[in-house]
């Protein structure tokens, strides 16, 4: 008896496949427009990618990092195993990260190095030009400005702006120091898009409105405040303090982590010392 063939069930808008479905579809479109964001002529689009975590977000850019060291040898691939060993982080997890911008690597081969680059580039926004003034050019700010690593991964200084009488109108690195109330027409002159904060806390809400009424749109801010910004402006806040305690948490709870208890068949008994280990 001739067994007629059965018809797929029907997709629902609710159903798993419906969402499977959808998801592929989402996918494909991040995949087809950061196809297009490589070819030869074409426009640089901005994906419209799954929501990326902000963890990831951070991961991405040690990804490029570890990418251009890879690149630098020449490799044209590379695997997930040695990318996220450069990386310090697992595979799966490497491979969950990359797959928000639509990157699935090729089974037996691994990633394409030129590829995944200018994908991430992408996704973080490296496509575009940045300008970056920094403002506070004492012990910190000047050793900000005379690191060579900003320039080569995008992000060139411009502008340098202090108010010590002593430091403004010296060069440091080619930039002239300007004084701080040029903020507005010397950041504009310039098409400044990242302003680094590096003054005294006082300071430092004064100088980030100078910026934002400037137009700068993101900024880095190393004094220990909390600055208020409109929605429009992206901060993000770097307190060195805060990390060495951090870090002091973490060295602590390991030094417990080393200590035994005492045995379970001594804890009615008498007192056993504790062995650490060395």
């Amino acid at each position: 008896m001739t067994v007629p063939p059965q018809a797929d069930p029907p997709v629902g808008p609710g159903s798993r496949d419906a969402q499977d479905v959808a998801a592929a579809a989402a996918r494909a479109r991040v995949a087809a427009k950061l196809a297009a964001a490589g070819s030869p002529g074409s426009a640089v689009p901005h994906p419209e990618a799954r929501s990326v975590p902000e963890a990831t977000v951070a991961r991405l850019a040690v990804y490029l990092r570890a990418l251009g060291d890879v690149s630098a040898t020449g490799a044209e691939t590379v695997s997930s195993e040695d990318l996220s060993a450069a990386a310090g982080v697992n595979p799966a997890k490497l491979r969950k990260d990359l797959s928000y911008i639509g990157s699935n690597g090729t089974r037996g081969v691994g990633y394409e190095v030129s590829r995944l680059i200018r994908q991430i580039e992408l996704v973080l926004g490296l496509t575009q030009r940045h300008a970056v003034a920094l403002i506070g050019v004492g012990n910190l700010g000047h050793a900000l400005a005379g690191y060579g690593g900003f320039a080569g991964r995008g992000f060139p200084l411009r502008a340098l702006f202090d108010v010590d009488p002593d430091l403004v109108g010296i060069n440091i690195n080619g930039i002239l120091v300007e004084h701080v109330e040029r903020i507005g027409e010397v950041c504009a002159g310039l098409d400044v898009t990242i302003g680094v904060i590096a003054t005294p806390g006082a300071a430092a809400q004064l100088v980030c409105d100078r910026l934002v009424a400037a137009g700068v749109r993101s900024i880095l801010n190393f004094a220990p405040v909390v600055l208020q910004v409109p929605a429009r402006v992206e901060v993000r806040k770097v307190d060195l303090a805060v990390e060495l305690q951090i870090l002091s948490f973490h060295v602590a709870r390991r030094g417990d982590d080393q200590v035994d208890p005492a045995p379970p068949a001594a804890r009615n008994g008498p007192a056993v010392p504790a062995v650490v280990r060395r």
